[in-house]
């Protein structure tokens, strides 16, 4: 008997409120999202309201003006995140079935979606104020590693995005899971890394930590875009990684699907989400090195 873990008896809903002939249900992933999106605007807000951190002691921009700000990410990551798994993703189902693209509520987001959704928000949103891209960029880059932290628990309870077939003491047997890689690889339980986690752990805690530990002691805040280099360079190489422990999609790849036919071409062997954060990992790299010159 495999030292395995069963996954718990979690449901992805929190609670339904049924009044007549109205339905209302929470889904944690919902809670996900509002919890991450309001931590990250009130640690803008109690950063911005540290003039010791920034650069001539001024912040990029006023308290009375982050509301804005965060309506503008909540586009910018719902917007980007869906179009992003539409394109990246299932271009082929969602091309016969547009009328698909709006039910957010089915699931699919794209982080790298909502990642390029938040830059060009953020750019709308600094050039609309005249704000200095960069700093405001490092604002966002140190507030939204506590976003991912609770956007992979929630995958986790939802029993998606799991690993890769394991026999690891903390291997986890997910309901649902096919176990067609399991019989491929030998292995009589499907248990799976529990990737989800992992994501959290790298993603979120440790890069936020990292980025809360520079802003707060190594005056990182004082040098604009140099946050925001650390952040897309640590979440590309932590998403590549990862990606090793995290179950290939196999619908991604299609002829009709421009990304997954890259990958099926060139036979890299890599997952989708490698060959999109190959672009962040060099972009980051070279944002570093631009800021510390």
């Amino acid at each position: 008997m495999l030292n395995v873990i069963y996954f718990p008896n979690l449901s992805p809903e929190i609670f339904t409120i049924n009044i007549g002939v109205i339905s209302f249900t929470l889904r944690w992933y919902a809670l996900a999202y509002i919890i991450g999106l309001l931590s990250a605007w009130r640690i803008i807000v109690k950063v911005i309201g540290q003039p010791d951190l920034w650069k001539k002691k001024k912040a990029p921009m006023t308290k009375d003006i982050t509301e804005q700000l965060l309506t503008w990410m909540i586009f910018g990551v719902i917007i980007g995140g869906r179009l992003g798994f539409v394109l990246f993703y299932q271009a082929d189902y969602y091309l016969l079935n547009p009328l698909e693209i709006p039910k957010i509520w089915k699931g699919g987001m794209s982080f790298h979606g909502g990642f390029i959704g938040v830059i060009i928000s953020g750019i709308i949103f600094c050039r609309k104020n005249r704000l200095p891209i960069l700093s405001v960029g490092d604002l966002i880059a140190i507030s939204t590693p506590i976003g991912l932290f609770f956007g992979r628990i929630a995958n986790f309870i939802n029993a998606e995005l799991y690993g890769r077939p394991s026999n690891l003491p903390w291997a986890v047997i997910f309901p649902g899971s096919t176990d067609h890689d399991c019989r491929a690889n030998f292995i009589e339980i499907c248990s799976r890394h529990p990737s989800q986690l992992y994501e959290a752990l790298f993603e979120g805690l440790l890069l936020g930590m990292l980025l809360f530990w520079g802003a707060l002691f190594k005056s990182w805040l004082k040098m604009p875009g140099l946050s925001i280099s650390i952040f897309i360079t640590g979440y590309g190489i932590s998403r590549f990684f990862i990606e090793f422990f995290r179950q290939s999609d196999y619908y991604y790849v299609t002829e009709s699907n421009p990304l997954g036919y890259m990958i099926q071409i060139a036979d890299w062997g890599l997952s989708s989400g490698q060959v999109l954060s190959i672009p962040m990992i060099i972009a980051g790299v070279m944002l570093f090195v631009r800021v510390i010159k």
